[in-house]
């Protein structure tokens, strides 16, 4: 009987200390924001769910969220625009005088890192990834890597046009799988960057499938963003190619009127966006470029030496108007705040397919008249050109993309001055280069400051 008692009793006792630990395991929750690797990218449905951040990183107002489109045309104003606005690290990019502190400039930089460390974090678990899908997860995350790295290296480095792509410097490549690690990376050559940017587009393309997906990586917007690279690098074959691809594809349509094209969600001349809704997403080119009545701030305003380049029968020339509450004239682009982010459209891919076929001498998928004529020119309600040249293929190019974040890049690449009443800047001068942000130099000395910051 005692025997039994006290084998009573210790049951008991174990059952006490027992449930006493599982108290105290309780007392002390994990916190979801910080569960560590063994968690976020242990299954399927959590690398997925990473992968869906760094979509959000992408979409950030600093980045992809219009903040870098913006800049784009600020930089390149020429006297077509003016920024009139407040915010006095906007201004200092607008003017060309910004410094290492200022917060617009590391915003971009954080953001586009961001994007870039969710995608390494994605592509080192491919393995837990369902293999279904498993090629597609990879090619989301390859574009989202290299779309973040070209606009990287398209702000913070001379343009490939300058030449000495092989020695200027670039940005860091992080690429290393070791989620990790603390290497402090110095930066690489403009051209080690392209080539890598090239490399993650091109194996994304192949991995991808076929759109539209809204607001999603997809084969057809892998080779659009291609058709850019291969712009700026003047290897119009290819640059040519790629947008061919993309029109060739048949999933996507040029819209009859030119206007139904923005303040609107994704559309079928939609070829990659950023999806903004009331209760998610931003788009900051709605607010700077639209008036307050339109939930914007009214900081750009549209000039006569721009409104001056287009036919007098444009309908785009019509897509402007004056602020009621100032006056000023405002770009009909962006005034709808709840309207995604418009990055690249179909009507990009046939002007730089008509651009490389002429530069070329050659007619892939169309002749250069044809384009310009038939698919650009027709829309706007402009009579076809007789001769096409290179000078009207640019000039259409400028008017059909003004104001969506291209200007700046397309001047450098075509090597033309900015020209800021007296100042002229030369297309590869350091003040249209942004500098590397203080805070990123002061804790990595491997990092070297850009010319004319130091």
């Amino acid at each position: 009987m005692k025997v039994n008692i006290k084998h009573k009793l210790l049951t008991a006792s174990t059952l006490i200390f027992f449930f006493i630990i599982g108290c105290e395991d309780k007392l002390e929750p994990s916190d979801p924001n910080n569960t560590g690797d063994a968690v976020a990218l242990a299954n399927d449905r959590n690398v997925k769910t990473t992968l869906t951040g760094a979509y959000d990183g992408l979409s950030a107002g600093a980045f992809f969220g219009g903040n870098t489109f913006r800049n784009s045309e600020i930089m390149a104003a020429n006297g077509e625009i003016v920024f009139s606005g407040t915010f006095n690290d906007v201004a200092d990019i607008y003017r060309k005088e910004m410094i290492t502190q200022n917060g617009d400039v590391a915003e971009l930089w954080i953001n586009a890192y961001r994007t870039i460390n969710i995608a390494n974090n994605v592509l080192s678990a491919l393995s837990v990834v369902n293999e279904s899908d498993r090629d597609q997860v990879e090619g989301e995350a390859l574009f989202l890597r290299g779309v973040s790295y070209f606009e990287l290296i398209k702000f913070f480095a001379k343009p490939y046009s300058a030449g000495n792509v092989g020695t200027n410097l670039g940005v860091p490549l992080m690429l290393t799988e070791d989620r990790n690690s603390v290497e402090l990376v110095s930066r690489a050559t403009i051209q080690e960057v392209y080539t890598q940017i090239v490399s993650d587009l091109t194996n994304a393309e192949t991995k991808l499938a076929e759109g539209p997906n809204p607001g999603r990586a997809t084969k057809e917007g892998a080779a659009a963003f291609l058709s850019r690279v291969y712009l700026q690098m003047a290897d119009y074959a290819n640059a040519r190619d790629a947008a061919n691809r993309v029109i060739a594809s048949g999933n996507y349509s040029i819209l009859p009127t030119y206007a139904n094209c923005f303040n609107t969600g994704t559309t079928a001349e939609d070829i990659f966006d950023i999806p903004v809704s009331t209760v998610d997403g931003v788009n900051n080119m709605v607010t700077f470029f639209a008036p307050t009545a339109s939930g914007g701030r009214g900081d750009i305003e549209i000039q006569t030496a721009h409104l001056d380049l287009y036919e007098v029968d444009d309908d785009r020339l019509d897509f402007f108007f004056a602020d009621q509450g100032t006056g000023e004239t405002r770009s009909g682009k962006w005034t709808n705040q709840f309207a995604n982010v418009k990055v690249i459209r179909l009507a990009e891919m046939y002007l730089t397919r008509a651009e490389c076929n002429q530069r070329l001498g050659t007619t892939v998928g169309a002749t250069p008249a044809q384009d310009i004529n038939d698919i650009i020119r027709d829309r706007v309600g402009l009579a076809p050109l007789g001769v096409v040249t290179l000078a009207d293929i640019l000039l259409e190019r400028r008017l059909e993309l003004a104001h969506e974040g291209e200007r700046l890049h397309d001047a450098k690449r075509l090597q033309e001055s900015i020209v800021e009443g007296a100042t002229v800047y030369p297309y590869d001068s350091d003040e249209l280069v942004f500098p590397i942000p203080q805070r990123d130099i002061d804790v990595n000395p491997n990092l070297i400051q850009n010319s004319g910051y130091n």
